[in-house]
This record gives C-alpha cells, sequence and structure tokens, in this order.
C-alpha cells in the first residue's frame, strides 16, 4: 500500500526548513517529496469536495502553493473531465517542472510560477481558489487571504486547510522528540513571521481579508494521524530529511541556538519513534469556505 496518513481528512503539514536556509529544491532527496505528494483532494480537502460536485461542470480552479502538484492533479481528475481546469501556482519553478513531469496524464491543468502575495490574474478570475499549508508558513496571511478573494469570482469560494502545529501530539514523548517540536520547529515557524497555531486563527484572518462578514465563512476542523509502520517511516524520514539532514539547515540550526548534540538527539529519537510498534502522532487543521 502506498504510505498514507491514517485520517480524518488528510494529510499532515510539510515539513519545512528554517528562515534564512529555504529548501533547495534540486537537491531534496526523493523520500522528501514523497511526503508532499502522498496528498490528494481526498484525503487533504474532503472539506472542499461537495462544493466542487455542485458547482458548475466548467469550473476554473486555482491551486496556490501547489508544490509538485498531488492535490493539484487530483483536483483536474474531478473537474477536468466535464471540461473544468485547474492552474496550479508556485513560486518555485523546480517543484513545477517536477509536477509537469509526474503528471502524464494532463486532465485540464496548467503551471505558473508566481508569488502567492501578488497574484498576476486579474480579478474575479476563478470559481474556486485553494491552498494548503501555505498560509502556516508564511507572514502577510490576511494580505495572501485577501490575494486570494480578490481573483475569485462573485459566488465563488476560497478554500484554505492549515495545521495547527501546536496540537501536535505524539507518544511515545522521547526528550529528542519534545525538543524538536516544542524548540526547533517553533524557531523555524515563528522566524519567518508565521504562526505555530495556524489552524485555530484561520477563521481570524478570513474576517480580516473578507471585512469581517461571517456570514460567508464556513469553518470546520479535521485531523490527520501517523500509526502504521509505513507511514512512520515516510513521515521520519523526511522530517530527518529537511529540518536535521542538510548540512546547509544544520548551519542554520546552530546559530539560531541548536546544537549539534541537540540534532542528534533529536534524528536518533525520530528513528526510534518510526521503529516502535506503539508510536504515534497526530495534528489538528482548521479549514475555511470563504464565499466572495
Amino acid at each position: 500500500m502506498s504510505p498514507t496518513p491514517n485520517s480524518h481528512q488528510g494529510q499532515g503539514s510539510e515539513p519545512a526548513p528554517a528562515e534564512g536556509h529555504r529548501a533547495n529544491w534540486s537537491t531534496l532527496p526523493e523520500d522528501v517529496f514523497r511526503v508532499f505528494e502522498t496528498r490528494t483532494a481526498q484525503n487533504s480537502a474532503v472539506y472542499l469536495l461537495p462544493t466542487l460536485q455542485s458547482r458548475n461542470p466548467q469550473m476554473t480552479l486555482l491551486d496556490v502553493g501547489s508544490g509538485s502538484g498531488s492535490i493539484s492533479a487530483s483536483f483536474a481528475k474531478i473537474i477536468g473531465p466535464t471540461g473544468g481546469h485547474v492552474t496550479a501556482v508556485d513560486v518555485n519553478p523546480i517543484v513545477l517542472e517536477r509536477a509537469k513531469n509526474i503528471l502524464t496524464e494532463k486532465y485540464g491543468i496548467s503551471f505558473q510560477v508566481t508569488d502567492r502575495h501578488t497574484l498576476p490574474f486579474a480579478d474575479n478570475t476563478f470559481d474556486v481558489v485553494h491552498c494548503h499549508q501555505i498560509i502556516a508558513h508564511n507572514k502577510g496571511q490576511c494580505e495572501m487571504l485577501r490575494e486570494m478573494l480578490r481573483v475569485t469570482k462573485p459566488g465563488g469560494v476560497v478554500a484554505a486547510r492549515e495545521g495547527d502545529m501546536d496540537t501536535e501530539s505524539f507518544w511515545p514523548p522521547l526528550p529528542g522528540l519534545l525538543q524538536f517540536h516544542t524548540d526547533l520547529e517553533v524557531r523555524i515557524i515563528r522566524g519567518r513571521g508565521a504562526s505555530t497555531s495556524s489552524g485555530r486563527e484561520l477563521l481570524s484572518w478570513a474576517l480580516k481579508a473578507n471585512g469581517g462578514d461571517r456570514s460567508k465563512i464556513t469553518t470546520s476542523f479535521s485531523a490527520w494521524s501517523y500509526t502504521e509502520p509505513e507511514d512512520r517511516k515516510l513521515w521520519a524520514t523526511g522530517m530527518i530529511d529537511v529540518a536535521l539532514g542538510n548540512p546547509q539547515v544544520r548551519e542554520s540550526n546552530i546559530k539560531s541556538g541548536i546544537t549539534e548534540a541537540d540534532m542528534d538527539e533529536m534524528r536518533e529519537a525520530w528513528i526510534e519513534w518510526r521503529d516502535r510498534d506503539d508510536a504515534t502522532l497526530s495534528m489538528v487543521h482548521g479549514e475555511i469556505l470563504m464565499r466572495k
């Protein structure tokens, strides 16, 4: 079976490199991409699926911060056969090139390199504008949602799902994992001006983005979990490779106050967690549908 999180709606947030050393996507191990590419509309955007199924058959959908496109492709499989089209955008040309290479079945999908804060589209262009685990890793959350709303057609929907890292829970409580989640991960996210409680803050940001109209926002929560051996292996490997394995990343971690010994202990803790039969990990996500 393919390694997918045991989830009530989906895939976890991506392991994120710290401020000052964004990931060199051209050299990321294949295992890291496998973490990202387990995500689909069916496991990461269940809250949006009824909207996709009820809208006009020639829907236009913008996927912001699409990465290598696994969610984008699954959207295209849903709306493409009836004439719909997905536009997948990301700031990084390397991941978009990967998306083009791995998505051999096109399903009405195109790719464009762009900054998610200044989308190069006219007002009122798309029926649905979607993002997943993007707002949590960046500052300017309200501005990003406002920009997504700008390019949404009247009557259309902005959809966002963000992890709430402060709700991460895991077993066993290994000291290395405790430090990883409560120290290193917090430094990485807050160092960007981003938030470790994005899931619960998402509704607040949406209200600021749409002028405070609560009647146009539907909010929900869901959770993902890693419990099965194959899933644990996938997640642990991704976290080690992105946050602990790269020499450039380790150097930046040291500058932020994390020692080599700390990182070695974290790495060993992830390996132990991966291999233990009683190991589990979960996190809550916030979700919004914001109608224009």
